[in-house]
Formats: C-alpha cells, structure tokens, sequence
C-alpha cells in the first residue's frame, strides 16, 4: 500500500464517517492509524488536527483521539446551516446542463435501488451522498467542499439522533427536487430542499442516542474506504 499524505488520511476517515463505518465516539488511534497507512504518527496526528478543526475529531485527556458525538442542540445547529446553504444554493443557480439533470436523475435512481434491494449500508451512503453529488453539478467548488463536510456531520448526527426508517420519503423528496431542478425551476427546487431539511431536522429524537462502533471494525473499515474521486 503506497504512503499516504495528511490530506488522503483526513479524507479517508471523513469517508468512513460518511458511510457510516466510523461512528460517533469511536476511538482514533496514532499509532494504529500510522500502521494502517504506513506513515508516521507524527503525520497521523496533524491528519487528525485538521479534522478536529474541522469539528470531525477532538482529543480527550490522558485517552486520545476520538470521533466527536454531537449534543443535540450541535444537531440541530447543523440542520440549521444546512437550511441556509442548500436552498440558497439551488437559487442562486441557473438552470444545469442536460448532463447534470441526467447524473442527478442517475443518482436517485441508485438509492431506489438500493432501497428496494435492501441494502442499507448503499442506501445511507447514497442518500447522504446526494447533497454533495447535487453542489458538485452546480459547479460551486468551494460549496462542494462545504457539503462535504455537512453531509459528514450530519452523518455523525443521524446515528446518534434518528431512525433509517424514512429512507423512501428522503428519495421521493431527492426526486422531486430534480424534477423541479429539470423544470428550469430554481426557486421550486429551493423551497422543496428547505422543506426535506425540514422534516429531515422533525425526525431527530434525542433518546436515540447510541455508542460508537470498535475499534477493530473502525480499522477494517478505513481500509476498505476508497478515495472520493469526482469529477471538478
């Protein structure tokens, strides 16, 4: 396995949180992470100080690194920026290109897929994958890597504070949206994205919280993520 650099680490555990195979709480470690990469600690450690700065990661005394657990008002914090960004997004824009409409059409179609095959761990990475598969097609950059991160953390909230039993509403609303975005309907597509953050947000329920994954399955997992590889 070739070397990794601190930014391939940081995207690789981002990755692993978007899929669902790293979990709020789950421990990080320096040692076992440089192993697993075949790099140092010392760039471990400043991989992991990017993601704390980025609200992925934090450090607790005399235990290490560990995948942050959001509180529930940091949950809906995260909604609430969501809120503000993704509507804004889609309004902003002019009507995309046929090709966008037909990979945003494409996209949707695989998470139905997923969902009537039953495979839920597709399913999830799909449907969260959506939001930035859609800013990628808009052509924003600094936008896309923002959803990145949204998506992550909103990741980190939904096994902490929601259900995977909606699965089909969060596709019928990703459909309508394209279908609104297809119509030339910018403002439309605005409304319904705010509308599916909404009901998105309605579902948080704080007595769902759960513990992180182990360790041992975090370290099986990282290497089994690959590299987000997108076009842009």
């Amino acid at each position: 396995m070739p070397k990794s650099s601190k930014a391939n680490i940081a995207e690789r555990v981002v990755s692993a949180i978007l899929s669902h195979d790293l979990k709020p709480g789950a421990r990080l470690g320096e040692q076992e992470l440089g192993n697993l990469f075949g790099v140092s600690r010392t760039l471990v450690r400043q991989a992991l100080i990017e993601l704390q700065s980025r609200g992925f990661v934090e450090v607790r005394p005399r235990m290490g690194w560990f995948v942050v657990e959001p509180s529930f008002e940091e949950a809906r914090e995260t909604y609430a920026a969501r809120r503000i960004i993704e509507p804004g997004m889609l309004m902003d824009s002019g009507k995309p290109l046929q090709s966008v409409i037909r990979d945003l059409r494409k996209h949707v179609a695989q998470e139905k897929t997923a969902i009537v095959t039953g495979s839920p761990a597709t399913r999830t990475v799909l449907l969260a994958d959506f939001h930035v598969c859609l800013a990628e097609n808009l052509g924003n950059r600094f936008l896309s890597a923002m959803m990145v991160d949204l998506s992550a953390r909103t990741t980190l909230v939904s096994a902490l504070y929601q259900s995977t039993t909606e699965a089909q509403d969060s596709n019928e609303d990703h459909a309508n949206i394209v279908a609104a975005i297809a119509a030339g309907d910018m403002k439309e597509a605005g409304i319904l994205m705010r509308d599916h953050i909404n009901r998105l947000e309605a579902r948080l329920d704080q007595s769902l919280a759960q513990t992180g994954t182990s360790r041992e399955r975090m370290l099986s997992k990282l290497m089994e993520v690959p590299s987000r590889n997108r076009k842009g």
